[in-house]
């Protein structure tokens, strides 16, 4: 866990209201809080993603709870003036001279092909939120190249607020997403062999891995066991889905030869 040593202000976009701070490993991080406007549930959307994204290796930037102590609170009236309260947060790294990503960047970007991980990941969460919001792709120049980033997770599940009811009838369902950047990348780039590497890591991923991840969430943000074990059995299920749902995608590349040999689950 990081913890805030320093507050820089808000973040000025968003409707989570997202705040900027400096943490002890010196590096500054945008932090989603506790009693932002949507409820905890963003947080959670939020961790999950930042937890399953590494296990799938994605390009999401690096991401953490945030512990906001007594001490920081008491040192800084601006912090008082925004309502922060004490507690575990979610912070992602801040990262420095980016853009939003228009489609020259797709063409240019060394890490193109990452994309198709990021695009499983928003399908076996229904995060729509990625195409409908063009600030959650960003590019950067990286030394002698750019590389794309994804950030902004909150929307998880459609909206961002679910529960145990909601997450029973998403669980089986598969709705292909062609809008905008991922209508570009199925079009102009990805082959069906750019999903297998992430549909294997997906299936690598073990019920107890799946179990401690909920487990880790602060008791903070998600207090019903309830939505702990619907959110633990739709994870499952999607795992055990992951070969239709990579099929489904590879079904939208309209390139038959980037759609060659198609993916069979293996």
């Amino acid at each position: 866990m990081l913890t805030a040593l320093e507050y820089l202000g808000s973040v000025g976009i968003g409707v989570t209201s997202p705040q900027l701070f400096r943490a002890h490993d010196g590096k500054v991080y945008v932090v989603k809080l506790q009693n932002n406007r949507m409820g905890t549930k963003v947080l959670v959307n939020e961790y999950v993603a930042c937890r399953f994204g590494q296990l799938m290796e994605l390009c999401f930037p690096p991401s953490d709870l945030i512990q906001i102590d007594e001490k920081l609170l008491k040192k800084n009236q601006r912090i008082k003036r925004a309502g922060i309260s004490r507690g575990p947060h979610f912070a992602s790294q801040y990262l420095h001279s980016n853009r939003y990503v228009a489609k020259r960047d797709l063409q240019r970007a060394v890490n193109k092909s990452a994309m198709a991980g990021v695009m499983l990941f928003d399908h076996m969460f229904h995060n729509v939120d990625r195409t409908k919001n063009r600030k959650n792709l960003l590019v950067r120049r990286e030394e002698t190249s750019y590389v794309l980033y994804a950030i902004d997770n909150s929307h998880l599940f459609v909206r961002g607020r679910w529960n145990a009811q909601s997450l029973e009838k998403l669980a089986p369902q598969i709705v292909i997403n062609r809008l905008r950047s991922y209508g570009w990348l199925l079009n102009n780039f990805l082959a069906a062999e750019d999903f297998v590497t992430y549909a294997a890591k997906v299936r690598g991923i073990t019920d107890e891995e799946l179990y401690g991840l909920v487990e880790s969430i602060p008791q903070e943000w998600l207090s019903k066991e309830s939505d702990r074990a619907a959110l633990l059995g739709y994870m499952i299920t999607r795992r055990n889905m992951v070969d239709d749902i990579v099929a489904a995608l590879c079904q939208s590349i309209p390139n038959i030869n980037r759609r060659t040999n198609s993916y069979q689950g293996k």
